[in-house]
């Protein structure tokens, strides 16, 4: 496996230090925690706004991939959806940290929230594209987004993947 590049360390740092610590970063803090220069840092990211961006740009890349993978996913989109909202809150997985990271800038960086609802929409399209009704795809990520945030909080001891699939089984019925 590669080697992370310069730009995606000091990317992984300002994540870790959110979630760590909340907003309140610095770049000196980032560059440490990356192992790069503060010169260095300011190479890839010329400011705090620009390395901002660069974590929203992130989030949204992570995010389109992940609904890439749903859409050939052979459990199809709603199952693949709703284990993985289990799975990526409970794992070191990158669109979980890169999500985690957002929701805790939410209250100071309004660009936050918008990167967040482009999000959203990504996700509520895709599955609307393979359930008919749209209450129930507007269910399903909303149950999707329950379970993340539930286990993210609680643990994969807070929602057992049979009751996941219990969920799907019943999501499913009306689908």
């Amino acid at each position: 496996m590669a080697k992370p590049s310069a730009r995606e360390r000091i990317l992984d740092a300002y994540e870790q230090i959110v979630i760590d610590q909340g907003p309140g970063v610095t770049l000196e803090g980032v560059a440490a925690r990356a192992g790069v220069s503060k010169g260095g840092l300011l190479y890839h990211f010329g400011s705090k706004d620009a390395l901002l961006e660069g974590l929203l740009e992130r989030l949204l890349r992570l995010n389109d991939e992940d609904l890439e993978q749903a859409r050939r996913a052979p459990e199809g989109v709603v199952r693949y959806y709703l284990h993985s909202t289990v799975t990526d809150a409970t794992e070191n997985v990158p669109l979980h940290r890169a999500m985690s990271a957002t929701i805790l800038l939410l209250a100071t960086e309004p660009r936050a929230a918008e990167a967040l609802r482009r999000c959203s929409v990504a996700v509520r399209e895709v599955v609307a594209s393979v359930v008919d009704d749209p209450l129930t795809a507007d269910l399903v990520v909303l149950v999707g987004d329950g379970l993340w945030l539930r286990t993210a909080m609680e643990g994969k001891e807070s929602v057992v993947l049979g009751q996941v699939d219990a969920i799907i089984s019943r999501l499913e019925a009306q689908i």
